[in-house]
């Protein structure tokens, strides 16, 4: 059963790039005691992807911390190398965090795959955008379709804060 409104984000590890190279994050680290927005893309540099979700993220960022965000992520079902690179060459560092999920543990642990096979892409996780408080799902809006970023969109997380 998917995740939803009141539920505990569950146990998971996220793969992320440091200076000393990869290393691993767990989800504690990321969201316990902690006000975070995290949203996920089925692709990092897929078009909807890199045109629309991730920059609305950038373009809000400073508006979803002032009404108290500590942190804002994205996660995708990607290796770390590619959501590092996807961080550079989008302008995202110091503003977003790239979780990579490179077997897309997180995104079953929630029940949020899709399986866009068909189009080469393999398992993947869903579109969505989610607040989380001290660990516990606040909001979250799962979009129906891959190529759309409207319900999961930084605006309409936004406007729903």
């Amino acid at each position: 059963m998917p995740i939803t409104v009141g539920d505990r984000i569950p146990e998971a590890k996220f793969r992320v790039i440091t200076a000393e190279g990869p290393a691993w994050v767990s989800t504690d680290e990321i969201f316990k005691g902690k006000t975070v927005v995290l949203f996920a893309v089925p692709g990092a540099f897929t078009p909807t992807c890199s045109n629309n979700h991730l920059p609305g993220f950038l373009r809000q960022a400073d508006a979803i911390k002032a009404k108290g965000v500590d942190t804002i992520a994205v996660t995708s079902v990607n290796d770390a190398f590619v959501m590092e690179a996807w961080k550079k060459a989008s302008g995202a560092e110091g503003k977003i965090e790239f979780l990579a999920d490179g077997n897309g543990d997180f995104a079953k642990a929630i029940d949020l795959t899709i399986d866009i096979s068909a189009g080469g892409l393999g398992v993947r996780s869903k579109r969505y955008a989610m607040l989380v408080e001290d660990g516990v799902v606040k909001k979250l809006s799962v979009e129906q379709e891959t190529g759309k970023a409207e319900l999961s969109s930084a605006d309409a997380l936004l406007a729903g804060m």
